[in-house]
């Protein structure tokens, strides 16, 4: 196949990385993959391989908060559609959203094809629906969901294209990170449900380098006071001195990696490393642990907060992250990388999330 196809994906930094495979499959075709991305998103987006072109819309119904749906907002779209010269469109989603209103506006923009997963009926705006059941089931992982999209429109991933998550080597690794192995902490998360006490993670750093471990402490510029005092006098701060390339590079350096569910998990898991994942019940682990990589969740999965999607935990004290402590965390590493600095392999099989706090295959 020639030609342009648009793919898209309009959430945040982990929902176009787990998109990752899809896009590979519809690139295994011969033609020039557009991506639509969120500003959040789109950083991610450029990561990806076999991304000809990144779009970029702050879509009404996704973003939040969200700007109001006006005639130029939806110009806007229509414009980038336009210009991209794209005939045919897959539109990945997870269970949650809607691929329809998005649907409309680019059979408004010319788009020919267009193909998505719906549980509503969606009349002509799709001409590939995938319909969530029995077949098609929404406990799955979110970049083998994202595969089979692609896949029932027509597109799969070349021989020898295991389907994990990858990233293009985009960034640079800072000079005071490279030497002596080390693990990453990564404190921080979008959603504040999702997010481990800033305590419980300085205390890991503790412990951590109490046993010989060099730490890595990362985070974006908004929460670098937050990666100072995890890092406290004995880990190296990087707050604020990543942008998701180097990030990446980071990661991929690392022997394993301490992070809540938010974008940097999916991260380490398309760089290949090891990921202790202190994984908040408000979202199912089956649908968004890390993906591809060897993994140990810790957390409470059957805590009253499970799959309430909630922002901000709505049981007091947050006990589906609050009882995992740093100790547990500090044993989970080590049962993934053995003594660090080893010339340890890694198995290729994940290791599946728990029902309760902790648990590893």
């Amino acid at each position: 196949m020639t030609g342009r196809i648009l793919v898209v994906r309009l959430d945040s930094v982990g929902d176009v990385l787990v998109s990752g495979p899809a896009v590979r499959a519809v690139a295994a075709s011969g033609a020039e993959v557009v991506l639509l991305a969120g500003p959040q998103g789109a950083p991610a987006a450029r990561l990806l391989p076999g991304v000809t072109e990144v779009l970029t819309w702050d879509c009404p119904w996704i973003t939040d908060p969200a700007r109001d749906v006006r005639q130029p907002v939806v110009d806007e779209l229509l414009g980038l559609v336009l210009s991209a010269g794209v005939e045919e469109a897959v539109v990945l989603t997870s269970f949650h959203q809607s691929p329809l209103p998005l649907a409309l506006l680019l059979r408004l923009a010319g788009v020919r094809r267009i193909s998505a997963a719906s549980v509503d009926y969606p009349g002509s705006l799709l001409d590939v629906r995938v319909r969530p059941g029995e077949d098609f089931p929404e406990d799955q992982p979110e970049p083998v969901r994202a595969l089979r999209i692609a896949e029932a429109a027509g597109f799969h991933l070349p021989p020898g294209d295991d389907g994990r998550l990858r990233v293009r080597d985009a960034g640079a690794l800072p000079e005071d990170v490279g030497g002596d192995a080390y693990v990453v902490v990564h404190p921080g998360a979008a959603v504040p449900a999702r997010t481990w006490p800033a305590g419980h993670h300085a205390a890991t750093v503790d412990l951590l380098t109490g046993r010989g471990v060099r730490v890595v402490v990362t985070g974006g510029p908004s929460e670098r006071s937050l990666t100072a005092a995890v890092a406290g006098s004995t880990g190296t701060d990087l707050g604020g001195r990543t942008d998701l390339g180097s990030l990446a590079a980071v990661l991929r350096h690392a022997a394993a990696v301490v992070v809540g569910n938010t974008g940097a998990a999916h991260l380490a898991a398309a760089v290949g490393t090891p990921v202790v994942s202190l994984f908040s019940a408000v979202v199912p682990h089956e649908r968004w642990a890390p993906y591809g990589v060897p993994t140990v969740l810790l957390g409470d999965q059957d805590a009253p907060c499970a799959r309430s999607r909630a922002r901000i935990c709505p049981v007091p004290g947050h006990p589906c992250l609050t009882t995992v402590h740093p100790e547990q965390v500090v044993d989970a590493v080590f049962a993934l990388t053995g003594p660090i600095g080893s010339a340890a392999t890694f198995g290729s099989a994940t290791i599946a999330a728990p029902r309760r706090k902790e648990h590893r295959r």
